[in-house]
């Protein structure tokens, strides 16, 4: 029911912009020489993972969730040693956390997640503890040769810190990823410039950046929506 719902509530320019990312995405694949299933699979994925979190809904974090299964895959093949322990070991067990904490905090009786503000002491717990991972991940992905290793591990301070913002159902989520997506085009323009079969992957994150740009517009216009929805109510009451 909740799935009608959804479908039925995008407009227009959300119907657009996942068509032409899965155009797009899509023709990277089938143009690139001897370009991978396996990226092919992740792209779809991660691209309609966005659109459902872009749009509150609990289905992109399960989405990312597998996205981070498949992506982990992909990078463990480049030797982005970085994005393989980022995604299995933070990325994808903070999605599965922000899987509880949206269903737990629906807006009203909705299938759209309720948008919070985080306080200072929030923000300042993220910050500490993005650092201090990304100290620690430093270290290990040198010792294991990882390859660019300093986008790498510029890679693990956006992923953390937009991750937890997700976790906390923060608008500011969206353009934590729009700064790591980012860092991994420099990543996959590197590596496409040695493996052309990487192309569609530096697409990937190009159509990426897009939707969390969108995301980031419509969280605040449905924080704005909410607001308003919660200050009429309380004027009823």
């Amino acid at each position: 029911m909740q799935f009608k719902r959804f479908f039925r509530e995008l407009t227009i320019w959300d119907w657009l912009l996942w068509t032409i990312s899965l155009l797009l995405i899509s023709a990277a694949f089938l143009l690139t020489p001897h370009s991978d299933a396996l990226t092919l699979a992740a792209s779809l994925v991660g691209v309609t993972a966005l659109i459902f979190a872009a749009k509150g809904h609990v289905m992109g974090q399960v989405l990312i969730v597998l996205f981070s299964l498949i992506y982990a895959v992909i990078s463990f093949r480049a030797r982005y040693y970085g994005e393989m322990m980022t995604y299995i070991g933070m990325s994808m067990p903070i999605a599965i956390a922000s899987i509880v904490t949206w269903l737990r905090n629906p807006f009203a009786e909705s299938a759209q997640v309720a948008v919070a503000r985080m306080r200072p002491r929030q923000i300042a717990v993220m910050f500490f503890a993005a650092v201090a991972a990304t100290i620690g991940f430093f270290f290990l992905l040198r010792s294991l040769g990882t390859a660019q290793l300093y986008f790498s591990t510029l890679s693990v301070f956006t992923s953390f810190i937009a991750a937890w913002m997700s976790m906390q159902r923060s608008a500011f989520y969206a353009l934590g990823y729009a700064a790591n997506d980012v860092v991994l085009i420099v990543l996959w323009l590197l590596e496409s410039k040695n493996d052309a079969g990487s192309t569609p992957m530096l697409v990937c994150f190009v159509v990426f950046l897009c939707n969390d740009l969108y995301a980031f517009f419509n969280w605040l216009r449905m924080r704005k929506q909410q607001e308003g929805a919660d200050s009429r109510e309380n004027t009823v009451s």
